[in-house]
């Protein structure tokens, strides 16, 4: 539950923490725009498997691999201002990111199906990510769970 002083609300852990995981997708989102930390950034592709981009030299990305990191993180710390909407934001985001790792999977990384691109390193951080974004909504989202605070103003 929020704490609330003088008309203002402080926000409850799984807000902290959805805010958290939202700025880091923003940050992910702007590194792979950036030439160096994404290597070969210029064989970037829009979509598409033909992207030989890695952001850190690891995961494999394209101008709209990075527009979703971006829009994710600007969702999650939208639904981060709520308690309900952190809860939300951890748990649907984590189920995204298991229906990618189910994704990666399944497809051929060398197919037009791997239109976002992903690659096995991907496939690893979908997995950590869905697991860690659960975990999170799960185990913070049960200590609110008798309402959010009210702004007294």
């Amino acid at each position: 539950m929020a704490d609330v002083h003088a008309g203002r609300m402080t926000a409850t852990t799984i807000q902290k923490a959805a805010t958290a995981v939202a700025a880091v997708f923003l940050l992910v989102g702007v590194l792979g725009f950036i030439p160096g930390v994404t290597t070969s950034y210029d064989t970037m592709t829009f979509s598409g498997f033909e992207s030989d981009a890695l952001l850190l030299g690891i995961f494999e990305v394209s101008i709209l691999h990075n527009i979703v990191h971006l829009l994710f993180g600007v969702v999650g710390l939208v639904m981060a201002r709520s308690f309900q909407g952190a809860r939300a934001f951890l748990i649907g985001g984590g189920v995204v990111y298991a229906v990618l790792f189910i994704y990666g999977l399944v497809i051929e990384h060398d197919s037009s199906a791997n239109f976002v691109p992903v690659n096995p390193a991907d496939n690893w951080l979908h997995v950590v990510l869905a697991v860690g974004m659960i975990a999170l909504g799960l185990l913070l989202g049960r200590a609110g769970t008798k309402g959010a605070a009210v702004r007294n103003d």
